[in-house]
């Protein structure tokens, strides 16, 4: 029960007035001497004991807001000085302020990717609730752009809560204040489709200020997707203050914001080894929360077919590893789902001619002929880059047939019309030459590419796609490259960022998305999964290697055509549990190159800025690896 200083003093003139009538019961008129000690006494008691209450809630309302907590006292405190965040014994310090706290109103902005416009930001912060955030859309150009809206702000609500979730309530701050509502304004007044698109203009503006005891925040974008990347700049003003048991927001800021490139990209490998859909949508959620936004599933390879296409159900039956292993189109539906919301296009790979295995290997038994060659052949070493081998029957009609079907399917599940990936990479001319000995294997390829580009624009009612990528290989290379068609085609760019044929690629004016080998394949550097040392790619490539990998930067020839970049995490020697800390933080540095291109390395803000967010994709729920110790995150300055 709390006691004021009113109750107090009625409480102790009760208790007088009570000692006063049983002393004049039982006492002589010659103990009124003693009795008015007695009661002097406690009039000197109750004098002091309101003193001292009025004196602590005086100091109560004078001490900083940061420093008044309840319950267990936290060991460490966080001072501000020169801008930058100095960890101290908090008892020895009159300010008790927790990491988080201090990291974002000290020194250099927090914001991950950091945005290429103007930044304003308070150094003051408010208390709110998830539950105290509200949307209100002033502007939108389609209902399918409000609907959208609503759902990536229930997901950022959703983000919040689980922040709330997480408050121990060992230590609790008693006097941050009532947390202050929040109502969110959008205003989208561009493009009516939601979704992420060859053109979608990304940029966004946000302001956030005071206004009476609340707080309003203003959004306006071009997009939704636009909008969205807003909605996650936001979401990353508000952070969890740990010793107050309360989320935190910065009371005012502005961002002018905008991604330098189109393409930023994430290929996720699920043939090799199967993940769970659980692990892919925290997949999705951890690139939004970096505002990646192409989502490269690589579904199928020569070890398995995982995707049960109902165009094709045979491929599943015939080449997943087990019912338990299994994505239905349900699956992919809820994927897509999710995937939109957080403002990313899923680009669904089904790899061709080659990679691919006993998948295909029902042809004959249905009337089909041979679909493909070479599954499973022994030695394998001399048909392909890694077991099993398998590649498609180039001459083969009912190849083409099929292949119409499962890019129909995959465009109307996915959404995605105007961008493609074919596959198209590491074809064994071997293979194609002890079947059609009288046909040059690689102008077998070429036709191939041709035809299945056929397939697509059937697939796509008639027209092409606006980009259709393949895999860099022997077909991207002179003299083949120059008869493949520029204006519809693409080129992933996988190999070394020195090899020539990399460059040339980029040089013959193809649209490109570099994935370079030797910094941007996430699964190098863990040896070889094999009895000897080849198939395999090394060293490690460490986050600093990732954000400080501009080959556009380097020279470019005048007709380069970078749409971007994406990261590629195979999965030899990768399975469920271990994606998250395989690929953040990662990616995250890959996404801030992609997104803001600044021409600095990995400088020391940069570290301090994605340990931040590390914590944050930590506190969603994504086990992402650190950056170096604790210690350091605790003395960040002392580790640079």
């Amino acid at each position: 029960m709390e006691l004021t200083g009113a109750k107090l003093t009625a409480a102790m003139k009760s208790w007088g007035e009570a000692l006063t009538r049983g002393a004049s019961a039982h006492l002589p008129r010659v103990g009124r001497l003693r009795r008015a000690l007695v009661l002097l006494a406690l009039a000197a008691c109750t004098a002091a004991a309101l003193l001292y209450w009025r004196q602590q809630s005086n100091e109560l309302a004078h001490r900083p807001l940061h420093n008044l907590y309840s319950g267990s006292e936290p060991t460490w405190t966080w001072i501000c000085r020169n801008e930058r965040c100095e960890r101290m014994l908090a008892s020895e310090s009159s300010t008790l302020q927790s990491l988080p706290t201090c990291n974002m109103l000290c020194a250099s902005t927090q914001l991950w990717p950091q945005p290429t416009g103007p930044v304003s930001l308070a150094t003051a912060a408010v208390p709110v609730r998830a539950d105290g955030f509200s949307l209100k859309v002033t502007a939108t150009t389609s209902k399918d752009v409000t609907t959208h809206l609503q759902g990536a702000f229930e997901l950022m609500t959703e983000d919040m809560r689980t922040l709330e979730k997480s408050i121990n309530g060992e230590i609790r701050r008693n006097d941050i204040g009532s947390p202050r509502n929040v109502l969110v304004r959008v205003a989208v007044n561009g493009s009516a489709d939601p979704r992420m698109r060859l053109n979608t203009d990304e940029s966004y503006k946000l302001s956030l200020r005071p206004t009476g005891n609340n707080l309003v925040v203003d959004i306006i974008a071009h997009s939704f997707c636009g909008a969205r990347h807003g909605l996650e700049t936001l979401s990353q003003l508000v952070w969890l203050d740990p010793y107050a048991g309360s989320l935190l927001i910065l009371e005012a800021a502005t961002v002018d914001d905008a991604p330098k490139f189109g393409f930023r990209g994430l290929l996720l490998d699920t043939a090799r080894n199967y993940f769970p859909l659980p692990e892919i949508m925290r997949t999705i959620d951890a690139m939004a929360a970096c505002k990646l936004n192409t989502f490269h599933w690589h579904v199928s390879d020569s070890q398995s077919f995982p995707l049960r296409l109902n165009s094709v159900p045979q491929l599943a039956q015939h080449g997943a590893y087990g019912p338990g292993a299994i994505y239905t189109m349900d699956d992919v539906k809820a994927v897509v789902h999710r995937a939109k919301l957080r403002g990313i296009r899923v680009l669904l790979e089904v790899d061709a001619p080659a990679h691919v295995g006993r998948a295909w290997g029902w042809g004959p038994a249905a009337g089909l002929g041979h679909l493909a060659y070479c599954i499973e052949v022994e030695p394998w070493s001399y048909y392909c880059g890694e077991p099993p081998c398998g590649q498609l029957n180039p001459k083969n009609p009912h190849v083409y047939d099929l292949l119409e079907r499962i890019y129909a399917e995959i465009i109307e599940v996915t959404g995605v019309d105007d961008l493609f990936h074919l596959g198209g990479d590491e074809v064994s001319e071997r293979c194609w030459s002890q079947h059609f000995n009288d046909t040059d294997p690689m102008e077998l390829w070429l036709e191939f590419t041709r035809r299945a580009m056929r397939a697509l624009e059937r697939a796509n009612g008639g027209k092409a796609p606006e980009l259709t990528l393949l895999w860099s290989s022997r077909l991207t290379r002179s003299p083949y490259l120059e008869r493949l068609d520029s204006k519809s085609i693409g080129v992933q760019v996988w190999g070394a960022s020195r090899w020539p044929e990399s460059r040339a690629v980029l040089d013959a004016g193809f649209r490109s998305v570099i994935s370079h080998v030797d910094a941007w394949y996430l699964d190098c550097g863990f040896g070889s999964w094999r009895d000897n040392s080849d198939g395999h790619c090394g060293p490690y490539r460490s986050w600093q290697q990732v954000y400080e990998h501009r080959p556009w930067a380097e020279e470019p020839g005048p007709a380069w055509r970078v749409e971007g970049g994406a990261a590629c995490q195979w999965t030899e020697q990768l399975g469920p549990g271990g994606l998250d800390a395989r690929v953040w933080p990662r990616s995250a540095a890959l996404a801030e190159r992609l997104w803001a291109d600044r021409a600095e390395g990995a400088a020391g803000d940069v570290y301090l800025r994605l340990d931040t967010q590390r914590a944050r994709l930590v506190a969603r729920g994504v086990r992402a690896a650190p950056l170096w110790p604790r210690w350091c995150s605790h003395n960040p300055h002392a580790c640079l």
